[in-house]
């Protein structure tokens, strides 16, 4: 189970992050929503350990994440927002330094590696750079390297940004699968009608704050919503989005 206790981040005097609570327990995905700006980014980095919470604390099976992180990534998969890859590295390469680095044996992999290029549609370009590739082939790669030593844990950050129809679609029904299978996930996105269709519980955070917390049912019910995309822009906005966009157009057709 992957755990955040009152998870604090304060940049100087500036609170990014303010008291976050809550557990993914193997089977769970759980939706982390919020406008830019909003600490996103900041949690994230606080759950893969690159940033160590001025309060609060990150477990993992009841253990403290900063007390051995080496353990903990070995249990951990994770898929940016942005693809920082060595682009002078074919895929091929990229991925066999990644399963090097996990300690993956060479045959495993190897194979392990081949197959899932095969099946993300990637095979054809493993051996071309990356700096050669568009978004939506990096944005595979990491996926690839996420998923190859089959992680008990996957934080994804905007996993489709980048990805044409078909693999958002593959990336979908992967989630849910995944999470049949109990691993926890940690889904960050935009694309609220994805989190609708594979989160089975979520947090809407605000200037760094959680505001909504529990099931996607549960949010909308909360402030008498029909939709996740109204339930959302209404919490974190306090807007009508339909009101907005009227009067935009009535703006558009005033009189010169």
């Amino acid at each position: 189970m992957l755990e955040a206790l009152q998870l604090t981040k304060f940049y100087g005097s500036v609170p990014a992050v303010q008291d976050v609570s809550f557990q993914i327990a193997p089977g769970s995905v759980l939706g982390y929503l919020g406008p830019n700006g909003s600490g996103k980014s900041t949690t994230v980095k606080m759950l893969i350990g690159l940033l160590r919470p001025t309060h609060g604390e990150v477990r993992f099976d009841g253990q403290n994440i900063q007390q051995d992180l080496v353990a903990y990534r070995q249990h951990l998969g994770y898929v940016p927002e942005e693809a920082n890859l060595y682009l002078h590295l074919t895929g091929c390469e990229y991925l066999e330094m990644v399963g090097t680095l996990r300690g993956m044996p060479e045959a495993a992999r190897s194979t392990k590696a081949d197959q899932l290029l095969e099946l993300l549609a990637l095979a054809a370009y493993k051996h071309l750079q990356m700096s050669a590739y568009s978004k939506g082939m990096r944005q595979r790669i990491l996926l690839i390297a996420a998923l190859m030593d089959n992680p008990d844990v996957l934080i994804l950050d905007e996993p489709l940004s980048g990805l044409d129809v078909t693999s958002a679609m593959v990336v979908k029904n992967l989630i849910q699968i995944l999470s049949g299978k109990g691993k926890s996930i940690f889904y960050c996105s935009h694309v609220l009608e994805v989190v609708e269709k594979v989160c089975s519980q979520l947090i809407v955070i605000r200037k760094g704050r959680m505001i909504a917390h529990g099931s996607t049912d549960d949010v909308r019910s909360q402030i008498g919503q029909s939709t996740l995309e109204q339930a959302f822009v209404q919490l974190v906005e306090d807007k009508d989005a339909s009101q907005i966009a009227n009067d935009i157009v009535k703006v558009m057709v005033a009189p010169r």
